[in-house]
């Protein structure tokens, strides 16, 4: 078996595959142009990765998004051609399908609300529709691995809808139909990693004991690009997975040893049902329920592989499908070296609140505000190194401890919570998370903007800014608050207490610590 270093690739620093193996190349149309694919779901996990190695093997990218600014924080956005629109409304997806040859569905709703199925099933609907009327080439959709027979979970038998419907449309579709996806970021990755690392002994629901074909991100890269290639009288599902198939329990096993954990004692306990472990696992890992609850009741089923079918249509990577525990390394050397693609965090988006008025004190409106600043000996690129460092494992630079139980409160009552973190320690785009709150803005080397994500009665803003001075630096800080109700002014006023100690207490660490760094530059 290949070494994690030269499976590794390398490609414009992407790992394998990076879109420049022969067997993933575009394959020119017959008038000599390369195809155009147009990208549903490209600031997804699979989605935001996918999108450089598209480009990387040779083909015209469109994608369609609600947030033109969400696409233009990746590197890729330079090259990509980009609609601004909803992929269920049918004008935006008749206008991004014009002189579209594949169009790669990666669109789900992992929404805990009852109308997701809903939902699902009319943008698959309108896409469908929209590519037979344009005339597309190929449709390729990342489905749902799935026992035939037995009643699916609603989530799972949404994502079977919705091939259906493609493979109904008249357009050829590949449907490739995947279980557990392990790689850095990836929210199955998240839950196993924080459940072994968390609980020495767990009990589990008896799912435990069910059989599952966890597949690597890249080996699922590797068969959408391939699929991109696939003949036009194609049409049909496939199932894809890793060379492993284990129980849940000795995956988490699996992981401890890669980890250089002790081997977990688990209990398989009939009386554990999937709402009460998503809530278990909403508490113990950065996955919220709402997320946890579909992944966990997908788990309920035996999900392996049914044939090997896909042997016969797809290439598999030049040396083989990952096995698990190497994906597992490979995810865990990502996460020491910084260098996660994408998240599952910053997948998720909700939709987004008003963006934060110009001046909030004319936004006719009660708002309230928390402004403090300070002058600083230290450079402007000093202070913003540290404010770009803010949450996660840095933590926020003040009182720890308030900001755990903050954190904790709004986990108990469904919130994100602190759990969740921030996919780079050293970088930070727009629509990323951190924590409980989401970048809204950035202006590099002088504005921060996070947009709250915690469950408060009102809209919330926390702005970190710096601008330089004739001696250094001034930092400056602002919390904006638009209460709802009364309950809304009264949680502002019950907060003003730990706004003295958290926001003070942050001004004076953040300028301490871009002090201390120029104190040991001029040091040295």
């Amino acid at each position: 078996m290949k070494s994690s270093a030269d499976r590794s690739g390398g490609e414009e620093g992407l790992s394998a595959p990076t879109g420049q193996e022969e067997v993933l190349r575009a394959i020119p149309r017959p008038d000599g142009e390369m195809p155009r694919v147009l990208v549903l779901g490209a600031t997804g996990y699979l989605g935001g990765r996918l999108m450089p190695r598209l480009l990387n093997a040779g083909y015209r990218v469109r994608t369609l998004s609600r947030s033109e600014e969400r696409i233009r924080a990746y590197p890729w956005s330079e090259e990509t051609e980009i609609e601004v629109g909803d992929a269920g409304d049918a004008e935006a997806m008749a206008r991004a399908v014009r002189d579209v040859d594949i169009i790669v569905y990666l669109v789900h709703s992992m929404s805990s609300g009852a109308e997701f199925a809903e939902k699902d099933r009319e943008i698959a609907e309108n896409v469908a529709a929209r590519a037979r009327e344009a005339e597309v080439s190929r449709i390729v959709y990342l489905g749902g691995l799935h026992p035939e027979g037995v009643r699916l979970s609603p989530h799972l038998a949404s994502r079977t809808e919705v091939g259906e419907i493609l493979l109904a449309s008249g357009v050829p579709t590949l449907e490739l139909q995947a279980g557990v996806v392990i790689g850095s970021g990836s929210a199955s990755f998240e839950m196993v990693r924080h459940l072994t690392e968390v609980l020495p002994y767990m009990p589990a629901p008896k799912w435990v004991r069910n059989f599952i074909q966890p597949i690597a991100v890249r080996d699922v890269l590797h068969y959408l690009l391939a699929a991109a290639r696939v003949e036009h009288n194609v049409n049909r599902a496939l199932d894809i997975g890793g060379p492993d198939v284990l129980r849940y329990g000795q995956m988490m096993n699996g992981y401890a040893v890669e980890a250089g954990l002790p081997q977990r004692g688990i209990a398989s306990l009939p009386v554990l049902t999937p709402r009460l472990a998503s809530h278990w696992v909403g508490l113990v890992t950065p996955v919220p329920t709402s997320i946890a609850r579909p992944l966990v009741e997908s788990l309920q089923h035996r999900c392996v592989m049914q044939n090997h079918d896909v042997d016969a249509i797809l290439p598999q990577p030049e040396h083989g499908l990952t096995p698990y525990r190497e994906a597992v390394r490979l995810a865990l050397g990502r996460i020491e070296v910084d260098g996660v693609e994408t998240s599952w965090v910053d997948a998720r988006v909700a939709a987004p609140s008003e963006p934060l008025p110009s001046d909030p004190e004319w936004a006719g409106r009660t708002v309230f505000t928390d402004q403090r600043e300070r002058e600083s000996t230290a450079s402007p690129d000093a202070v913003w190194s540290v404010i770009t460092q803010i949450g996660g494992e840095t933590g926020w630079y003040s009182s720890p401890r308030l900001w755990a139980l903050r954190g904790w409160y709004d986990r108990i009552t469904g919130g994100v919570g602190l759990q969740r973190g921030r996919r780079s320690r050293t970088r930070l785009v727009v629509g990323d998370a951190v924590d409980v709150w989401r970048v809204e803005s950035i202006e590099p080397g002088r504005l921060l903007r996070l947009r709250a994500e915690m469950r408060v009665p009102g809209l919330a803003w926390l702005e970190l800014s710096v601008e330089p001075t004739g001696r250094g630096s001034v930092y400056r800080q602002r919390a904006v608050f638009f209460p709802r109700g009364l309950a809304g002014r009264l949680y502002w006023l019950a907060m003003l207490p730990f706004h003295g100690l958290i926001f003070s207490g942050m001004v004076a660490r953040i300028v301490g610590l871009a002090e201390e760094e120029r104190s040991r530059g001029a040091d040295s």
